[in-house]
């Protein structure tokens, strides 16, 4: 059998790669992590990038079945509904995504929010195994990050979501709500224990110091070789107190909050208000000598 073919797209402003993937012998293909294009000065949304691939998509010929999300991310906003739209296809991401719903649903009060990730057409389990075309994909849970992480495999590729950065950047961050950095070493462990030669797609690159190119593709090896924080002969309990530590001097990914609560609904604004317009919410936390 072919292996996927594989078309990566950069999105500069929030560093994230989508892709294109699709079967060789019967052209039908999936977009995962797709972005929308979003101004947080003005809180207007576009579809540029996402027509980007829609377009990568047609002159390859691909009919695209599936959006599939490795993650609910909190640095940018999914194109998700509106691929739907165009495509028919159906948006999938990790069942666990109900645990990340009822973390956030009270913090944004969230009451159109459908209830056990019903914004969602599917909700994969680990081991759960599908088909794009003639290639079978397999699910793998992969939490740590946040609880609802997955891995999508298809045969000697990988893709990776959040889990993983470049392997000479490091690991993603585990302190989000529900993130766990004892869960991210074990989940993280258990991608690199897939033969040496698997390709890993990263969701995001930031380019290491010394690194003047963005990058998206590693492998096994590589990243056992000279990943940073989780190489060969670093202990869990290494990679958690530095995860920890690390974790506490970062600051909030800047669309951190219009991207959790549109894309805890696959992608839908919430319900416009009686005068049409939607609106998505900033929960204030205000200190005591703020009037």
């Amino acid at each position: 059998m072919q292996p996927a073919e594989i078309r990566a797209f950069f999105d500069e402003p929030t560093n994230t790669v989508s892709y294109l993937v699709w079967d060789p012998a019967t052209r039908e293909g999936a977009m995962i992590d797709p972005v929308l294009d979003w101004d947080n000065r003005s809180g207007t949304a576009d579809t540029a990038f996402a027509d980007s691939i829609l377009a990568a998509a047609k002159e390859e010929g691909v009919a695209i079945r599936y959006v599939l999300e490795t993650h609910a991310h909190a640095d940018h906003l999914t194109a998700a509904p509106y691929i739907a739209a165009r495509t028919g296809a159906r948006i999938g991401i990790g069942e666990h995504i109900k645990e990340v719903q009822r973390i956030f649903r009270p913090v944004f009060d969230a009451q159109d929010l459908k209830p056990e990730g019903g914004d969602f057409d599917l909700l994969f389990r680990d081991g759960e195994r599908f088909l794009l075309g003639s290639l079978e994909v397999e699910v793998m849970h992969v939490p740590g990050h946040t609880p609802a992480d997955i891995a999508y495999r298809i045969g000697g590729d990988v893709f990776v979501g959040d889990t993983l950065f470049m392997h000479d950047y490091g690991t993603a961050r585990a302190d989000f709500p529900g993130g766990d950095a004892r869960q991210l070493y074990r989940s993280i462990r258990r991608l690199l224990a897939l033969p040496p030669h698997t390709r890993l797609w990263m969701c995001h690159d930031d380019k290491a110091p010394g690194r003047d190119t963005y990058a998206w593709q590693s492998t096994v090896a590589e990243q056992r070789a000279h990943n940073p924080h989780v190489k060969h002969g670093v202990t869990e309990e290494e990679f958690v107190a530095f995860r920890t530590k690390r974790d506490a001097t970062l600051a909030a990914p800047l669309l951190l909050l219009p991207s959790i609560q549109v894309n805890i609904r696959a992608g839908r604004s919430p319900e416009a208000e009686a005068n049409g317009v939607r609106y998505l919410k900033i929960p204030v936390r205000q200190n005591k000598a703020v009037a």
